[in-house]
C-alpha cells in the first residue's frame, strides 16, 4: 500500500470535497481517501500493485476536478498576486462592458465606434468578444454546474451555468442575424448579463480563496515556530544539526535567547521559559532539572540541556497541526440559501422550457417559434438577481464588518453567527490583554508615580524580562520621553540596576532586595498586590524603597458589557483556560461569566467545543494564541483579536482588528441583518421570475399581453437593481464602538 497526497484545484464547496471522496473510493485498488476543501488537497491509500499516481489523477480528472501533482508547500503569495491581477482585469473589462451596453441610459456619453444603433456590427462584435473572455473566466463555475447537473444534483453553478449559456447562446444567435445585416435586432442582445453574473460569483470564489489561503499560511507558521537546527552533545562535545537530524535520547543545548528544538526532559540547568504559545500563560515558567520543555518555547535567561522526547510527527506542535487540520476537514458545510433551493428551481424552469417547446410544436407553431419561446423562458428565468442575492449581500455585509473593525475570512459565518447560542472566551489575550501591564502602584517618596513609571521604564528598556514591557507600553502609549540611563546591569532572575543622574536605581523583585542587603518594610503591601495575582516590582532608589508597583495581565475594559450583551440575547457564556481554576474564577466572576473550565490542554479545548457542538448547540470560540488554534479551528466560528499570536488569527474565521471584543456582538447582529436581506433578495429574484415566466410561455398570448428580448432583458435588469438597491440597505446597520 501507497499513500499519496495530490494537490487539487476545482473544489469550490464541500459537495466538490464530499463528491470527490466518494468518486475515489468506488474506484478498484484505493483503499481510503480523505479530501480537505481548505487546504485543497486529497490524501489517497492505494494498492500501488494496481493503480499508479497517473491513473488516480485521471480519475479526479473524471470527476470533474484537477490534480495539480503531488501536495507541498504552496507559494501562497505569489498565487495571490495572480489572482488579483486576474480579478483586476476583469473588473477593468466589467466596467467596460456596462458603460458599452448601458452607459446611454444614464446620460454617459456615446463611445461612437461602439454606438449601438450607428455602429451595431461594431458594438455587437464588440461586446461578444469580451464576455467570451468572461465565459473562460467562469470556465470552473460552467463545468461545476454541468458536472452537478448530469450527476443529478443541480447546484448555485448549475443556475448560474444554465442562465449564462442560455443569455449568451441565445444573443449568439441574434449577433449572427446582426452581421449579417438584420442590424434592427441590436436591441435584443444581452450579453452583459451573462458576463456579470460570472463576474460577481468570481469575486465571492476570490474572497473565500483568500481565506482558505490564509488557513494553509497558518499551518505554515505553526510549522515554522520551532528553529531549523540546533546543537547536541555527542561524546562531549557540541555538533550543530538540523532539527530533522535530532533522535530521540540525544542531549541538546538551548542558550538564553534561543527556542527549544524538540519536545524534551531538562537534564542539566535552569531557566525561564516564555510557554504562552501553548498554555495561554502569559507569565514566563521558570524550568529546572526534571521539568519538560516544549518545541518552540523560547528561553529568556538561562543555559539548558535537554533530552529529547518527541519529535517530528510526535511533537507538541505538530499535534496541534494536525488538531488544525483534522477540525477543517470535519467543520460541518453550510450550504446557502439559493443552493438549497436551486434543486427544484433549475429542473423546473427546464421542464417548463422544454414542454412548452414542444406544445408549440403540436398545436402547429412553426420550429422558429417555438424555440424562440423555449429560449425566451430561459433568458427570463436567468438567475442575474438570483445569482446576486446571496453574494451581493454577503460581499457588503463582509465590506461594513470590515470598515467596522470586523475581518470576515468565511462567507459561512454571516451565515453562521445568528445561530450562535454559546459563546467560549479563552482568558489569556481575549477576556485580558495577554501582556503585563501595570495595574497598581504604591508611592513611599514624594516623588510622583508619573516619574517613578518614566524612571522605571527608561531602565526598563534596556532589559529583555518580560515584565519590562508593562512599562515601554507605557512610556509609548502616553508619549513619555526616557531619561539616560549609565551602568546598567541585569541580573538574571532578580531584576535590573542602573544609573539615572548619577542616583542609583534598582528595579527588580524581593530577592534583588536581599542581593544588596535593603530592608524590605512593605511586606504588608506586597502580600496586597499578590493577593490580586500581581507580580510585585520593587523600585529603589539609593537603597531606599520609593515605590512597589503591581504588574499583571488585567481585563479588557469592555468585556464586561460584552458579557451582558450576549446573555441579554440569551447566549451561554463560558470561560476555557489552561489558568488555574482559582485565578480564572476571580476573573470570571469579574466580568459576569456563566461557566468556567480551567486547567485545560490545547488537545482538550477542541474536545470541549466537540462535546457542546454534539449536544446541539452552536459555538463561537473567542481566543489569542497557539494553543486556541485547534479550538478556534473546531468550533463553528472561531474569532481572534488582531493584537493576538498571528496563528490563531490566521485559523479563525474573523479577526477583530480593533483592540476590543464589541465585535462579537456587531457581528451576530450583522448576521442577523444580513441573513434578513437575502431572504429579502431571494424573495425578490422568484417574485420577478414567478411573475415573468408564465408571460414568456405564452399564457396571456390571447388577451394580447406577450414577451420579447427586450421585456426580459428589463425584467432581468429591474430584478439585479431591486436585489442590489436592497443589499445596500446593509450599510446602515450602526455598530457599537
Amino acid at each position: 500500500m501507497k499513500t499519496i497526497t495530490l494537490m487539487i484545484d476545482g473544489m469550490t464547496c464541500s459537495a466538490c470535497s464530499s463528491g470527490l471522496e466518494k468518486y475515489l473510493r468506488k474506484q478498484n485498488g484505493i483503499k481510503e481517501v480523505s479530501v480537505n476543501l481548505v487546504m485543497g488537497n486529497a490524501r489517497v491509500e492505494y494498492d500501488d500493485t494496481l493503480l499508479s499516481q497517473k491513473q488516480i489523477e485521471i480519475y479526479v480528472k473524471e470527476a470533474g476536478f484537477q490534480s495539480l501533482g503531488l501536495w507541498k508547500d504552496t507559494q501562497i503569495e505569489q498565487e495571490q498576486t495572480k489572482a488579483n491581477r486576474v480579478l483586476l482585469l476583469f473588473t477593468i473589462l466589467a466596467i467596460a462592458l456596462l458603460y458599452i451596453c448601458m452607459g446611454h441610459m444614464i446620460g454617459l456619453p456615446a463611445i461612437p465606434y461602439l454606438e449601438m444603433h450607428q455602429n451595431p456590427i461594431h458594438y455587437t462584435v464588440t461586446i461578444a468578444l469580451i464576455t467570451i473572455l468572461f465565459l473562460w473566466y467562469g470556465r470552473d463555475i460552467l463545468k461545476s454546474g454541468w458536472n452537478h447537473l448530469i450527476h443529478k444534483m443541480p447546484n448555485m453553478d448549475t443556475l448560474v451555468g444554465i442562465g449564462v449559456m442560455s443569455s449568451f447562446l441565445y444573443s449568439m444567435y441574434y449577433a449572427v442575424q446582426i452581421i449579417r445585416g438584420n442590424t434592427q435586432l441590436v436591441d435584443s442582445l444581452y450579453f452583459e448579463s451573462a458576463a456579470i453574473v460570472i463576474y460577481f460569483i468570481q469575486l465571492g470564489r476570490y474572497m473565500d480563496k483568500r481565506s482558505k489561503n490564509k488557513t494553509k499560511e497558518a499551518i505554515e507558521q505553526l510549522v515554522q515556530m520551532t528553529p531549523k537546527e540546533a546543537y547536541i552533545k555527542q561524546s562531549g562535545k557540541e555538533q550543530k544539526v538540523t532539527i530533522d537530524e535530532i533522535q530521540k535520547g540525544d542531549i541538546v543545548i538551548c542558550r538564553p535567547g534561543e527556542k527549544i528544538a524538540v519536545d524534551g526532559i531538562i537534564t542539566d540547568g535552569t531557566a525561564h521559559m516564555d510557554e504562552s504559545f501553548i498554555t495561554g500563560e502569559s507569565k514566563q515558567q521558570k524550568k529546572v532539572v526534571g521539568d519538560t520543555v516544549i518545541a518552540g518555547s523560547f528561553n529568556y535567561d538561562g543555559y539548558l540541556e535537554y533530552q529529547a522526547e518527541r519529535i517530528g510527527k510526535d511533537s507538541t506542535i505538530s499535534e496541534i497541526v494536525r488538531l488544525v487540520v483534522d477540525a477543517t476537514n470535519t467543520k460541518p458545510p453550510i450550504a446557502t440559501l439559493a443552493d438549497q433551493v436551486s434543486g427544484y428551481f433549475v429542473p423546473t424552469v427546464i421542464g417548463l422550457a422544454i414542454i412548452t417547446f414542444f406544445v408549440y410544436l403540436i398545436i402547429g407553431n412553426p420550429f422558429s417559434e417555438a424555440f424562440h419561446t423555449f429560449v425566451t423562458i430561459l433568458v427570463v428565468a436567468c438567475p442575474c438577481s438570483l445569482g446576486l442575492a446571496t453574494p451581493l449581500a454577503i460581499i457588503i455585509g463582509e465590506g461594513i464588518g470590515a470598515k467596522n473593525g470586523i475581518l470576515i475570512k468565511k462567507s459561512e459565518v454571516l451565515e453562521m453567527a445568528q445561530k450562535i447560542d454559546t459563546v467560549i472566551f479563552d482568558k489569556t489575550g481575549t477576556i485580558t490583554y495577554g501582556s503585563p501591564k501595570m495595574e497598581q502602584i504604591i508611592c513611599y517618596d514624594a516623588m510622583e508615580e508619573q516619574n517613578v513609571i518614566q524612571m522605571v521604564g527608561s531602565l526598563e528598556k534596556k532589559s529583555v524580562h518580560p515584565i519590562g514591557k508593562a512599562f515601554t507600553d507605557y512610556l509609548s502609549e502616553h508619549k513619555i520621553t526616557d531619561i539616560k540611563v549609565e551602568n546598567v546591569q541585569e541580573i538574571s532572575g532578580y531584576g535590573i540596576v542602573g544609573t539615572i543622574q548619577e542616583e542609583e536605581i534598582l528595579v527588580g523583585n524581593a530577592k534583588l532586595l536581599q542581593q544588596y542587603h535593603i530592608e524590605n518594610s512593605h511586606l504588608k503591601d506586597e502580600k496586597k498586590l499578590t493577593a490580586n495575582q500581581n507580580s510585585v516590582v520593587y523600585v529603589v532608589k539609593n537603597k531606599k524603597i520609593i515605590a512597589l508597583i503591581g504588574v499583571n495581565d488585567i481585563i479588557r475594559k469592555d468585556v464586561k458589557q460584552v458579557i451582558q450583551l450576549l446573555q441579554k440575547r440569551h447566549i451561554k457564556t463560558i470561560m476555557l483556560t489552561g489558568d488555574h481554576e482559582e485565578t480564572a474564577s476571580r476573573i470570571a466572576k469579574q466580568v459576569g461569566i456563566d461557566h468556567v473550565i480551567a486547567n485545560v490542554l490545547p488537545s482538550e479545548k477542541a474536545n470541549v467545543i466537540a462535546s457542546y457542538q454534539k449536544e446541539k448547540h452552536h459555538v463561537m470560540m473567542c481566543g489569542d494564541g497557539m494553543n486556541d488554534s485547534p479550538a478556534l479551528a473546531s468550533a463553528d466560528i472561531g474569532v481572534s483579536i488582531h493584537s493576538g499570536n498571528d496563528i490563531a488569527t490566521n485559523t479563525a474565521d474573523v479577526i477583530l482588528m480593533q483592540d476590543h471584543l464589541y465585535g462579537i456582538v456587531n457581528l451576530i447582529h450583522m448576521s442577523e441583518k444580513t441573513i434578513r436581506n437575502i431572504k429579502q433578495n431571494l424573495f425578490w429574484a422568484f417574485f420577478y421570475n414567478i411573475l415573468m415566466i408564465p408571460l414568456a410561455m405564452g399564457i396571456f398570448r390571447q388577451i394580447g399581453i406577450t414577451m420579447n428580448p427586450m421585456i426580459a432583458s428589463l425584467s432581468m435588469t429591474l430584478s439585479s437593481v431591486t436585489v442590489m438597491v436592497n443589499a445596500l440597505r446593509l450599510k446602515k446597520i450602526k455598530f457599537i464602538q
